[in-house]
């Protein structure tokens, strides 16, 4: 390309950032690092009845909390500010004057005739459902006089016959016949630029060189490449990235819980591991990899290895990506992750040295810190009742000759310890014959009440020695 891009995620902050939104960030900021470019946040905000207080804020925090760092926004600045779409209401209605002016936008009257009646009459008439362009072809004088005491919107005012061919960087050439383009709405009653307008003006005077959003807007292309035609500018270069699906291969949706990015990290995958996993929704590298630290996806990435078509969000494969990634974080920032997981719980005052064992005996299970507190059962100094494959264990044969022999050697130590006691698990088994599952899986289910779990030594260990042979007699009252 002749000189560094620029691209820009443009959010409108009406919630929680949705995983799409994410990957359409990253894309855009992987693209302007492998080409030396600038990554551009900008707030579209003009949708004031979905406006929430504090969400571009949220956004952008979160963005910096994935690595995202933009390098002109809001709260960042520029030389193309201000980056927040209601702070530039006098620079849309300037280039709407224009297009008034030169007759390709005209005043609608039609908002005291509802959108159902509208549509009504449209059926029987046997058109299709778009605006019927009733106010199309009232005189310019009328119309500027009704203007001044009339509500009215602007709309743009399309080509009835021909095509406009778009060239996309994912999708290639696409065709839209400009008899199925609508006269969009351009200026709002209430002044405030839609989307189309806004967002032509932005990415022309902020000099972005290349689009990257999702596909839902592909569809809107033709309005945006006639608003640049007539406004007299260059249009940027588009790629359209493909929808992100759930399994049932719908939108995904942030009701679901899965199209939340927010709703994820409160579930305690880190965002190593969701950036990781949002970079593969759409995209592969030339290799067959998939763990990626977010400097090799600048490396690796390619907008033309893009997918055309739709991704499936697969949670397993993302809570697989986040046990790779928490093993690879330092014991030290791994501790520091999981103390608000650990927060409400009986062990929210241990020291870190202890946490750093608990961790290390869970690690290689972990795949999303919000596990953390079923995983620590076996250390609970208050254990439950034990489970149902517990008690089964507990009620074998081998466990009735075991566990009252066990109890008896371990309190007959002089000097108790989790090595001592195990030696004294592994004699028993040798003098009575029962090994494998047999030996150990009465232990540990006497012990912590579970089946599954950390290292016996480990357990014992944070017990201490009175509190493994205090549960030890207990499970021999219990299968008695």
């Amino acid at each position: 390309m002749d000189k560094p891009p620029r691209v820009r995620f443009a959010p409108s902050p009406t919630g929680d950032l949705h995983v799409g939104g994410l990957r359409t960030a990253l894309y855009n900021h992987l693209f302007a690092r492998r080409h030396r470019g600038r990554f551009i946040l900008r707030i579209e905000d003009t949708d004031r009845e979905r406006h929430l207080e504090g969400a571009a804020a949220q956004i952008l925090k979160l963005l910096r909390v994935c690595g995202l760092e933009p390098d002109e926004g809001p709260e960042i600045g520029g030389d193309f500010g201000p980056y927040v779409q209601s702070q530039r209401l006098q620079i849309y209605r300037q280039a709407a004057g224009r297009l008034l002016d030169a007759g390709h936008a005209y005043p609608c009257f039609c908002g005291s005739r509802s959108e159902a009646q509208r549509s009504e009459q449209q059926r029987a008439l046997g058109q299709g459902a778009g605006y019927d362009r009733r106010c199309r072809t009232l005189e310019p004088a009328q119309a500027k006089y009704r203007m001044e005491s009339e509500e009215h919107v602007l709309r743009l005012k399309v080509p009835l016959e021909g095509e406009i061919i778009h060239r996309d960087m994912i999708r290639g050439d696409v065709v839209f016949p400009l008899a199925d383009v609508d006269d969009q709405v351009i200026i709002k009653s209430d002044g405030f630029p839609t989307y189309h307008l806004a967002n032509v003006v932005d990415d022309h005077l902020m000099e972005i060189t290349h689009v990257i959003r999702g596909e839902e807007w592909l569809s809107s292309v033709p309005k945006h490449l006639l608003l640049y035609r007539y406004l007299g500018v260059k249009p940027p270069e588009f790629a359209h990235l493909p929808l992100i699906l759930n399994e049932q291969r719908q939108k995904l949706s942030k009701r679901e819980g899965t199209g939340s990015v927010q709703a994820w990290f409160q579930r305690g995958i880190p965002p190593e591991a969701l950036i990781n996993y949002v970079a593969l929704l759409g995209w592969h590298s030339t290799d067959d990899r998939d763990v990626y630290s977010l400097s090799e996806l600048v490396d690796a990435f390619d907008l033309t290895r893009v997918s055309k078509s739709g991704a499936i969000f697969d949670a397993v494969k993302l809570e697989w990506l986040s046990g790779e990634h928490l093993r690879k974080l330092n014991t030290d920032d791994l501790i520091q992750r999981c103390k608000p997981f650990l927060k409400d719980t009986e062990f929210s005052e241990i020291d870190d040295a202890t946490i750093q064992m608990f961790i290390e005996s869970i690690r290689n299970n972990l795949h999303r810190l919000d596990q953390l507190s079923g995983l620590l059962k076996p250390f609970s100094l208050k254990p439950p009742p034990p489970d149902a494959e517990s008690l089964n264990w507990l009620q074998t044969d081998a466990a009735r000759r075991l566990l009252p022999l066990l109890t008896n050697r371990w309190r007959a130590l002089p000097q108790p310890d989790a090595e001592a006691l195990l030696n004294i698990v592994r004699d028993c088994g040798k003098e009575t014959g029962i090994k494998g599952k047999d030996l150990w899986m009465p232990v540990r289910a006497a012990l912590t009440g579970m089946t599954t779990g950390p290292e016996l030594r480990v357990i014992i260990t944070y017990l201490g020695d009175r509190q493994a042979i205090d549960r030890m007699a207990q499970a021999c009252d219990l299968i008695q």
